[in-house]
Order: structure tokens, then C-alpha cells, then sequence
């Protein structure tokens, strides 16, 4: 059985996910918008890895017999002024949502719900991912500064992203997601 303040706060974590998915989707629309589609590529990728993972807390609540109550998104963010700005913002975010996650983990532990620890210390490792790939894009568009031929050539980079998960609405979507 999952208790109230755990399901409650899972259930604000699909939320948070999914407010993750929306803002990626922001950010390729924009990058669209610059004609620099290996970052659209690489946002829309993230967009729906965002996705699957709001999808793995709603399995985790319905396999356990908990309801699953789909929470308000907020529309965080549609504009920025370079290319570099929406990388800070993804970094940031990433930072945000690793505080959620260790909030959860904090949850589990104190109401010794050990059947969500697997599931968060997933959770855990991915985060460090996260917040890896955009400080290190960050990173790389700070040095690059006013090279359009240095935004182009991390423009195709980033397009070479592969993303091999299906629907994310598929839980077999997500097994594929490392």
C-alpha cells in the first residue's frame, strides 16, 4: 500500500515530468525557430524521455493499487534570447527536479515504503545523467561565444541524438530507456 504522503507526492512528480516534457517542447519549438534542428532534435528527444519517466511513477502507482490523479501543468517557459538560455534553463530545471526526486527518497525512507526505493534510485543514477548532458551543452556554448560556425557544428552534434524508445505510454517504451 502506498500512503497519502507518498502518493500524493508521486503523483506531483508525474506532474513535475510532465511540465519536463512541456518545457522541451518549448525549447525545440524555439530552437526551430533559429533553423538549429539538431537542438530541436535533441529537445524533442528529451521531451519524450520526460514523458516515460512520468509514465514509470503512474505504473508505479497503479501496479501498487493506487490512483493516479493527473495534476494542472503550468506552462513554464516559450521565450528566450540566445541559444544559450534555454540550455541554462534545462540545466536548472534538471537541478530542480534531482531536489524533487531526493524529496521522494526522503518519503520512501521515512515511511519505509521499501517498494519505492528500486523505482527512485532509478531516479537517482538518471539524474545525474540529466543534469550532466545540459551543463556540459552549457559548457560547450560558453566557449564557443559568437561562433555561428561552433553553434552549427554543436547544432549537428546534438542532432545525431538516437532515441530509441517507442510511445511513452508503453511500458515497454521505457525498459528501453538506460
Amino acid at each position: 500500500m502506498v500512503g497519502k504522503t507518498m502518493l500524493d507526492a508521486i503523483n506531483e512528480q508525474i506532474k513535475h515530468e510532465m511540465e519536463s516534457a512541456y518545457i522541451y517542447l518549448s525549447m525545440a519549438a524555439y530552437f526551430h525557430s533559429l533553423n538549429l534542428d539538431g537542438m530541436a532534435h535533441w529537445m524533442r528527444a528529451q521531451a519524450h524521455e520526460e514523458t516515460i519517466h512520468a509514465m514509470k511513477f503512474f505504473d508505479h502507482l497503479t501496479n501498487r493499487g493506487a490512483s493516479v490523479t493527473l495534476l494542472d501543468l503550468k506552462q513554464l517557459k516559450t521565450t528566450w534570447k540566445n541559444p544559450l538560455e534555454p540550455w541554462k534553463d534545462a540545466y536548472a530545471h534538471e537541478k530542480f527536479i534531482t531536489g524533487k526526486i531526493h524529496g521522494l527518497l526522503k518519503i520512501a525512507r521515512k515511511e519505509n515504503d521499501y517498494t519505492a526505493e528500486p523505482l527512485l534510485a532509478w531516479f537517482v543514477n538518471e539524474q545525474i545523467e540529466e543534469e550532466n548532458n545540459t551543463d556540459k551543452v552549457c559548457r560547450q556554448l560558453e566557449m564557443i561565444g559568437d561562433s555561428k560556425e561552433g553553434l552549427f557544428m554543436l547544432d549537428r552534434e546534438l542532432g545525431t541524438r538516437i532515441f530509441t524508445a517507442g510511445s511513452p505510454f508503453d511500458p515497454a517504451a521505457y525498459n528501453l530507456v538506460q
